[in-house]
């Protein structure tokens, strides 16, 4: 760790620039806090070809050009957007944070983890994410509808999704690719109720369209199954070094634990979008990046002053507000200035000569 004369300083960091990170940094830059979100780029959100679910977003926006308008409008409102990977966070004797990144250093009032998960993917041959491989039931189910689908994995989350997709297609099967299945006898027998097909068989090869989409499987046995596409089911890796770094407590799922606010057991320390609990949803994450970022923002803001601090210091004086920023305060006069027409000064009657 360097000297912190080296950081930057800021009331509000953001490390991870998904949806939830994004979404907390716009309320804590229009709120009036110096904010900075640190991103090392990728994500699952970027991966999308296509963004689902999210109202006033149309299904032909991908979730790059998502993310990047998300860039710009938090820019515009006065945040700093900084491309690196912070590895190292502590808690300074002030009670502020340092984050260290790469090529940056940070000094924060508060911090926000949006760092997400990486999905455990499956072993070749496997198709592209998003053109035969899908990470996202909620998102993906409806592309399936009446088409051949299948569920990858072995434990109870591949068998309960096998007999979700019933809801959208009679052609659901679950690929344990030569491995023994790992769900309960329950599961196994709720299972087999179902029209699934359980196939046993490793994948040898596959073949894909002109269009680069799946088409279908070739297995051992020699059978040839034709898939419009499916969901690889094998976990998740939580992003949380610096939940560690910082003590947090963690879930027994990995996830890190956090309140209805997105505060950490670590105080001034929050967690949004798919670090903690809950669905793994766009707009689920911007959700809870907002509720983070208004709780921020009751936190660091300087007005309404506390009548304690009145009768001890002394009424609020006009060189003291309004209470903005420097970054933010700039950029809302930048931002007034190219979105309204000038306020003209009232001009002066001529003087009547009578």
């Amino acid at each position: 760790m360097s000297d912190i004369d080296d950081a930057e300083e800021y009331e509000v960091v953001v490390v991870g620039g998904g949806p939830a990170g994004l979404q907390t940094a716009l309320y804590t830059a229009r709120l009036g806090h110096d904010t900075a979100v640190v991103d090392r780029g990728g994500g699952r959100a970027a991966m999308m070809l296509d963004t689902h679910n999210v109202i006033g977003v149309t299904e032909d926006v991908s979730g790059n050009e998502f993310l990047q308008t998300a860039r710009e409008q938090i820019q515009s409102y006065g945040a700093d957007y900084v491309q690196d990977l912070i590895t190292d966070a502590t808690r300074l004797d002030d009670g502020r944070f340092h984050l260290v990144g790469n090529g940056n250093e940070f000094v924060a009032d508060r911090v926000v983890l949006g760092m997400g998960f990486n999905d455990e993917r499956p072993e070749p041959p496997v198709p592209r994410t998003g053109k035969g491989l899908h990470y996202c039931l909620h998102c993906d189910a409806y592309m399936f509808v009446d088409r051949p689908v299948f569920v990858m994995g072995t434990g109870e989350s591949a068998a309960h999704v096998a007999m979700i997709m019933l809801n959208f297609t009679d052609e659901v099967d679950v690929l344990l690719r030569g491995e023994d299945p790992e769900w309960s006898d329950e599961t196994d027998e709720r299972l087999r109720a179902h029209p699934i097909d359980v196939v046993e068989a490793e994948i040898t090869s596959m073949n894909k369209s002109d269009n680069g989409w799946l088409e279908s499987f070739e297995f051992e046995d020699g059978t040839v199954r034709q898939y419009r596409g499916g969901f690889p089911m094998y976990g998740s890796n939580y992003n949380t070094d610096l939940a560690e770094q910082l003590g947090c407590d963690l879930n027994d799922d990995g996830t890190v634990d956090v309140d209805d606010d997105g505060e950490t057991s670590a105080d001034g320390v929050y967690a949004v979008g798919d670090l903690t609990p809950g669905h793994n949803q766009i707009p689920v994450a911007m959700g809870k990046g907002a509720q983070a970022g208004l709780a921020i923002h009751y936190e660091l803001r300087e007005f309404p002053r506390s009548l304690e601090d009145i009768r001890e210091n002394g009424d609020v004086s006009l060189d003291e507000v309004p209470g903005l920023g420097d970054r933010i305060h700039a950029a809302a006069e930048e931002f007034e200035e190219a979105r309204a027409p000038p306020i003209e000064s009232p001009q002066a009657e001529p003087a009547d000569d009578d």
